[in-house]
């Protein structure tokens, strides 16, 4: 059996994958948990300087990273190198900061010395998606790896290549190769990975659905895991907001990775008495955004990444019109290779419909018309969904304190897109997920919190 990686642009076959057996699985296993072991022994400071070289490698190498991204998920070329050159902010901020964050903690008790440390848990299973092939795995394994844990990655079946070039990367970097090898496995077999006393830990990115399956199965072990699931992130425009900044903001956030991200803003949420002006502005630049080859150095939308995830999208989009959505612009399968989607705007879309409750993953916005700014607001937190969110008003008081109160969600960003940041945690609630990635938090998910305590 082999994994097969499509051009989505071209419908091409590129590679074949053969898949690991059992046999193959078992001694790898072996192999990581012994490397994990020597490796937790290492002084921190040792294993910053091979995660500060794999920083260097992933600017030198941003190109051919963005090309198989490109190739394999169809990721426009130009986003490809930003999110090569972003996994390098990572590299760095751990080199900076987790001296700081894993440091003992000095506690006074009645002791003679007591403190808190931080040792590893051991090998971590990262579940990883195809749509940020390089950053999602970064920003999960490299904490967990700084913090002296083995990492075992089952990377999406269609992106094997930009896999095998991120385990190149870090093995080039001096990192041990049993550390972080790319395991391709079958799904029913990561169910029985997960109850193998090797593995620790658990990290997903993927599905709702397939976070609950992982806690379910992690939740049996005992173990602990960290989920960041999809999203339906809202945008509210208050009547106060710059609309220009609103709508080149959300409609930017909107298109990354070709509308295929789950922190996009996927509701643009705004009072009645904004359509008027709002709306052509949004549907002006969502039609700028043109369908074309991913490899070419001007494109900014390219194909979805499956034909699957096409029919899927094109269906949610039917059903809202079905529902009472109306089209402003595209909502047509183009004609001829490849799965592209066009930039579409759905308008006057309601609760109950497909575009409002579901995540849309494709370059569609919702325009979601509330009679006012209380209902706006009541709109927006109105989801199964708790990643991110964003507001625009020019009341960066208000805004805050809309941002604390009003929006569940694991992060609120005021006049900006939501985004990652090594510098600020990041996960949701609600079926969004559980447990957080980058910052301090992250790189303390993965670690014993441990006292110890001298008589």
């Amino acid at each position: 059996m082999e994994f097969i990686s499509l051009n989505p642009f071209t419908g091409r076959e590129l590679t074949r994958w053969p898949r690991h057996d059992a046999r193959e699985l078992e001694a790898q296993l072996g192999r990581s948990a012994t490397a994990q072991q020597e490796w937790a022994l290492r002084q921190l400071p040792e294993r910053l300087v091979i995660l500060e070289r794999a920083g260097r490698l992933f600017e030198e190498r941003a190109r051919p990273l963005a090309v198989r991204m490109a190739e394999e998920m169809g990721k426009p070329l130009s986003q490809g190198l930003a999110e090569a050159r972003k996994c390098a902010t990572v590299c760095r901020w751990l080199a900076g900061h987790a001296p700081r964050v894993l440091a003992d903690r000095p506690v006074a008790t009645e002791a003679r010395r007591s403190f808190v440390c931080h040792p590893p848990l051991g090998l971590v299973l990262a579940i990883m998606p195809w749509n940020f092939p390089l950053w999602q795995v970064v920003r999960a394994a490299l904490p967990a790896l700084a913090a002296g844990n083995g990492v075992l990655l089952k990377h999406a079946p269609t992106t094997q290549g930009c896999a095998e070039d991120l385990c190149a990367l870090l093995r080039d970097a001096g990192l041990p190769a049993d550390l972080l090898p790319n395991l391709r496995l079958e799904l029913e077999t990561v169910a029985g990975l997960i109850g193998d006393p090797r593995v620790a830990a658990v990290t997903l990115t993927g599905s709702t659905q397939a976070g609950r399956r992982v806690a379910e199965l992690a939740g049996r072990q005992l173990k602990k895991c960290v989920l960041e699931l999809g999203g339906s992130d809202p945008g509210v425009v208050l009547l106060d907001a710059d609309l220009e900044l609103a709508a080149s903001t959300l409609v930017a956030s909107r298109m990354i990775n070709n509308g295929q991200s789950c922190i996009a803003s996927k509701r643009f949420i705004a009072p009645l008495a904004l359509r008027r002006d709002f709306e052509p502005l949004v549907l002006e630049k969502m039609r700028a955004h043109a369908l074309g080859d991913p490899l070419d150095e001007e494109c900014r939308l390219g194909p979805l990444a499956r034909a699957d995830l096409r029919a899927g999208l094109d269906d949610q989009v039917r059903r809202s019109v079905a529902a009472g959505a109306r089209l402003l612009c595209g909502g047509t399968l183009p004609a001829g290779p490849g799965h592209g989607y066009p930039a579409s705007v759905l308008t006057d879309v309601t609760p109950g419909q497909p575009a409002f409750d579901e995540e849309l993953f494709g370059p569609v916005a919702a325009l979601c018309w509330a009679p006012d700014e209380p209902e706006a607001l009541a709109w927006a937190a109105r989801s199964r969904y708790g990643l991110g969110a964003s507001v625009f008003t020019r009341d960066l008081e208000r805004g805050e304190a809309l941002a604390r109160t009003a929006l569940p969600a694991g992060a609120v960003f005021i006049n900006a897109l939501v985004r990652s940041d090594p510098r600020l945690p990041f996960g949701g609630i609600r079926d969004s997920g559980f447990g957080r990635e980058l910052a301090d938090e992250g790189l303390r998910e993965f670690v014993n919190i441990k006292s110890i305590y001298i008589a």
